[in-house]
């Protein structure tokens, strides 16, 4: 996995251990390890949304982690990172990155897998109307009109 070394996985490891019957889910053990955002709300207020402290290593070498996969080009990672920076800022996308490189293990050490990377254009494919949709709505922002047909119609 990009991001982790050796000493991050001994880390990971010497945490959670790897018996993953502890956690009944990745939701379960991401939120132990305090990578969540709380979800606060009371009759249509909303209060603090910040992590929980951590008492373990474990978050503080995920999220250093984090910003080492953040780097590295060509990755699933790096994607996540930049498109939610985009929205939420660098700290929060960073919590994120973390947590999903959390998940990842989580995965990891119940199934015995090694890290498959989804690439750095998974979220292209798997929005590919919304993205062209957010992409139309842009260039209409910019005083441009624009007609969008279907490649896939143009070449019958």
């Amino acid at each position: 996995m990009p991001g982790v070394s050796d000493i991050v996985s001994q880390v990971i490891v010497a945490e959670i251990g790897v018996d993953m019957s502890r956690f009944p889910s990745a939701g379960h053990l991401v939120s132990w390890a305090g990578l969540c955002p709380r979800n606060e709300e009371s009759a249509g207020k909303r209060r603090s949304t910040r992590v929980r402290k951590s008492a373990n290593w474990l978050k503080t070498t995920l999220v250093t982690a984090a910003w080492a996969a953040a780097r590295k080009k060509d990755s699933y990672l790096r994607a996540q990172f930049l498109r939610i920076k985009s929205r939420r800022g660098p700290k929060k996308a960073i919590l994120a990155v973390a947590a999903s490189m959390l998940t990842a293990s989580y995965y990891m050490l119940r199934d015995g897998v090694e890290y498959r990377d989804l690439g750095p254009n998974h979220f292209d494919r798997r929005e590919k109307t919304k993205t062209a949709r957010r992409l139309v709505q842009r260039l209409h922002d910019l005083g441009y009109d624009v007609e969008v047909r279907d490649a896939a119609c143009e070449a019958s």
